[in-house]
């Protein structure tokens, strides 16, 4: 957690060291050709790994996943759905193109309440829980849908479930997930870096 704090609050600084660089005299609009054409400019910063499967994935790995699922998702509204539709509706005869949604693959994992994620910050706020506790929630609450996976092997003490995503099967580890997602800073780290300067 410490090392995370550092590294956003390092990350939070270059942006906005960069964000002042680009800022136009007067800081007031975006120039183009030398006139303001706009709010002020800046820059932002998008940063996407690809798809994750390595030999043990764990929260990172699901949460890169699910922003590539959520690309995916937007990919698909606007290539197929969205172009489908115009179609339909100008009567221009076209061939239909299958595709997967992946909506439901979103929705096991960051869904309010019911979702992954949501089953974890549940755990979290609990108190008292352990990553055994929360995964067999997790096995308890998203059985029967149809992209989540718990085999024997992955239910006789190792913590482990697989999704099944658009791009293929992952299986997760649920060691260290509720640590992972409490994302508190130890007063004694806190102090550290007050009393540093």
């Amino acid at each position: 957690a410490l090392m995370k704090g550092i590294y956003g609050a390092t990350f939070d600084y270059v942006v906005s060291r960069i964000n002042g660089v680009v800022r136009p005299p007067g800081g007031d609009g975006d120039w183009h050709v030398g006139r303001p054409v706009g709010p002020r400019a800046r820059i932002g910063v998008l940063d996407i790994f690809g798809f994750e499967i390595f030999e043990r994935n764990s929260l990172e790995q699901l949460c890169i996943n699910l922003t590539n699922e959520t690309l995916q998702q937007t990919f698909n509204q606007f290539v197929f759905k969205l172009e489908q539709r115009e179609y339909e509706r100008e009567g221009i005869p076209y061939d239909f193109v299958a595709f997967e949604d992946n909506q439901d693959v979103i929705d096991l994992i960051q869904c309010r309440g019911t979702g992954i994620l949501g089953l974890l910050d549940e755990q979290c706020i609990v108190g008292h829980s352990s990553d055994g506790r929360f995964t067999r929630n997790l096995y308890a609450r998203c059985e029967g849908h149809g992209r989540f996976a718990a085999s024997p092997s992955q239910r006789s003490g190792s913590d482990r479930f697989s999704v099944r995503h658009y791009a293929g099967p992952v299986e997760y580890d649920t060691g260290g997930w509720l640590e992972k997602n409490e994302d508190r800073l130890p007063a004694s780290s806190v102090g550290l870096i007050e009393g540093s300067g």
